[in-house]
């Protein structure tokens, strides 16, 4: 397998071929393996939006379905419960999820959560990976071999530093990174490189312009 469609329905493996036929086709497609999103010929880049995606894909999941402010915070920012800020910041993300899709699809709040909406006719597809590491965009950033402290990688995901600490030592018991150092000199790097990433087998996408 290639990817997995992911959806309300369940799960599916598709091959090449398969994987090919759902770039395509008129859906609008969250592609997990390179964190962005197309329909069409129009592609959004939100490799570099680690928040933006999270959203994305939770919503996208859920599609046509709503998705509690609950969940979505938990998804985004790993926070337990939505308090007032977190809610103010999940409007803030929202927003800018909003203008950065430019119309292929756009969020809308429902009175549970949030729903995404796409242009009529148009039905929304996940692909994932084939199988999925836990903390993804965490690993993603590891990945490259170098040292990070804690408050680097909350910054460059724009969580906070509690979710990046309970994710690290998560992957830490997976035996997934490793810690050296002590106090504010402490960091963290990945055990081992990843292997060929499956990724680079799928069709080739248009350059962003």
């Amino acid at each position: 397998p290639a990817a997995r469609r992911v959806g309300r329905g369940g799960e599916q493996m598709l091959d090449l071929a398969a994987t090919e036929a759902v770039f395509a086709s008129q859906a609008f497609v969250v592609d997990a393996l390179r964190s962005a999103a197309a329909l069409g010929e129009r592609r959004v880049a939100l490799a570099a939006r680690p928040v933006l995606f999270a959203l994305l894909r939770r919503l996208a999941e859920a599609w046509p379905a709503d998705v509690s402010r609950e969940v979505l915070v938990a998804q985004a920012f790993g926070g337990r419960e939505a308090d007032e800020s977190h809610r103010a910041r999940l409007r803030v993300e929202i927003g800018r999820l909003r203008q950065a899709l430019a119309r292929t699809a756009w969020p809308t709040a429902t009175p549970g959560g949030y729903r995404l909406e796409t242009p009529e006719g148009v039905e929304v597809v996940v692909l994932a990976p084939p199988v999925e590491r836990a903390h993804p965009e965490l690993s993603a950033l590891l990945a490259d071999g170098e040292a990070w402290s804690s408050s680097a990688l909350a910054v460059a995901l724009g969580v906070s530093a509690r979710t990046v600490q309970r994710a690290l030592e998560a992957l830490a018991a997976e035996g997934e990174v490793e810690a050296f150092g002590a106090g504010r000199s402490r960091r963290w790097r990945a055990t081992s490189l990843p292997g060929f990433p499956t990724g680079l087998l799928l069709p080739a996408r248009p350059a962003d312009p």
